[in-house]
């Protein structure tokens, strides 16, 4: 590990790219998954799945924080390169 560690070597760059297109594309996943599953909610509950269901409307609900986040952040990354 210490090849990685004691400077030898410089870190790359961050990849920058479309961040707010990527977690919207993912919380519209999330959500589709969740509606999806939502007429069987019945079939999830017989069989004691029902996590699934409320896992996807998580991962809706979290991503619409994301989505605030990564906004904000581009914002704050441009308002940085304009001073």
């Amino acid at each position: 590990m210490d090849k990685w560690t004691n400077g030898e070597r410089e870190a790359p760059e961050p990849l920058e790219g479309n961040v707010v297109g990527t977690v919207v594309a993912g919380t519209l996943i999330w959500l589709v998954l969740f509606l999806g599953q939502l007429p069987f909610y019945g079939w999830f509950a017989d069989g004691g799945h029902t996590w699934w269901v409320w896992t996807c409307a998580a991962g809706a609900g979290l991503g619409c924080v994301g989505i605030w986040y990564v906004r904000a952040r581009d914002k704050a990354i441009r308002r940085a390169r304009q001073d």
